[in-house]
């Protein structure tokens, strides 16, 4: 019978690291894979984590299963970071799930659950693997207008247009915030537009929050999920902890089921509980048990958001180092957009021959789509990628 299988596609990316492994070039910059590095290149653990390990060490007394759902603390403590106070408490059913990534799998298994119909409207583009999981699943999906390729802007009224077709029942794919692959971001009032939209056609919206803290700061990149949550009647939410906690191999992420109606939060519950049982059964437990470690703790959640914010504006100012490099050797302002993203990623509109001419004769390694992550820049290879980019014809 196994002899029956066919090869699977080759995730690109996974391959474009292989290809920057294999590449003997000192001077190579690898702007593919999407994990936060320092300017040494390096992914840190960070400081409150390494804290909260050291008592988890000293304290734990049992490696045995949390409950189906996970630590309460855990669920909680992701609950308030995320929606604050947008939402009710007891309006709130949540899960923790391995990595947001199993967030995403469960939320779309939860809606095939509601609706057996249900087509999924995802973002062009969108991270590849929203699109990979549906396909596997053999759910239907639909494409809306998102990142307009001229202006490297959201495409807001491409975005409404395309959303004027989804019916009710539907479920609408929406990034938090740090729009992976492009870093366009909506504004609160947009927001707002798409809710209210959802809202008449009856849809339900579905965030992926996988970056919260990366943006422009934890509590700003959260008001867009939270005015959803507050405005309609139901949300899916999938959060992860890779990016902001630094835990990408501990596989911390959370599923929140949001509804208006409180009395139906136990049967939301009781099927998050289920999905969970027959996927997984118990979910892992240490890098959700750090992360709520950190946030019950004020010293060590302080430590973590200070940690957080230089991550961010470290960020930033290679963003900002990247657009000046680019405006002084073009003389234009035509990369100003890259300042203006957020998050780990931008995509700069080049083509496929730029980027395979980039890699081939600068060894700077991005996704063909010209999607970059600005945290596998540093001060010195910013005027490196800037060069290289004028000299590829961009």
């Amino acid at each position: 019978m196994l002899e029956q299988l066919k090869d699977q596609p080759k995730d690109k990316i996974l391959m474009l690291m292989e290809l920057y492994k294999a590449d003997p070039r000192e001077t190579k910059v690898d702007l593919g894979v999407g994990v936060y590095k320092n300017a040494e290149g390096v992914t840190p653990v960070m400081r409150a984590v390494k804290a909260a390990e050291k008592q988890l060490w000293e304290t734990e007394t049992t490696k045995s299963y949390t409950g189906l759902a996970g630590d309460p603390g855990f669920t909680g403590g992701m609950r308030a970071l995320v929606l604050g106070d947008a939402v009710p408490a007891e309006c709130v059913a949540a899960a923790a799930t391995p990595g947001g990534t199993g967030a995403v799998r469960q939320a779309f298994d939860l809606a095939r659950m509601a609706n057996p119909d249900v087509t999924v409207w995802a973002s062009q583009p969108t991270w590849p693997n929203h699109l990979s999981i549906l396909k596997h699943m053999g759910i239907p999906m639909r494409e809306y207008r998102y990142f307009d390729d001229a202006t490297c802007a959201v495409d807001f009224d491409g975005m409404i247009a395309d959303l004027g077709a989804v019916k009710p029942g539907d479920v609408v794919l929406l990034h938090g915030c740090c729009h992976n692959p492009t870093g366009a971001n909506l504004n609160l009032t947009q927001f707002g537009t798409v809710a209210d939209l959802l809202n008449e056609r009856g849809a339900l919206p579905m965030i992926d929050i996988a970056y919260q803290g990366f943006g422009d700061g934890l509590e700003a990149d959260a008001a867009g999920t939270r005015h959803v949550a507050s405005t309609c009647p139901e949300v899916l939410i999938a959060a992860s902890c890779s990016k902001n906690f630094g835990v990408y191999r501990e596989r911390a992420g959370v599923l929140m089921a949001v509804q208006r109606d409180a009395a139906k939060t136990p049967i939301a519950q009781g099927n998050l509980n289920h999905i969970n049982r027959q996927n997984f059964s118990f979910p892992p437990d240490h890098g959700a048990r750090l992360v709520s470690m950190i946030l019950a703790d004020d010293a060590l959640r302080a430590d973590w958001q200070a940690e957080l914010e230089e991550m961010r504006q470290g960020m930033l100012a290679l963003r900002e180092q990247l657009a000046n490099e680019l405006r002084r050797l073009t003389g234009s302002d035509r990369f100003g957009f890259v300042a203006q993203h957020r998050g780990m990623f931008s995509r700069l509109g080049l083509t496929p021959e730029q980027v395979e001419t980039m890699r081939e004769q600068n060894g700077i390694y991005m996704v063909g789509d010209s999607r970059i992550n600005i945290a596998g820049l540093n001060a010195k290879t910013v005027p490196i990628l800037a060069r290289a980019i004028v000299e590829s014809g961009a």
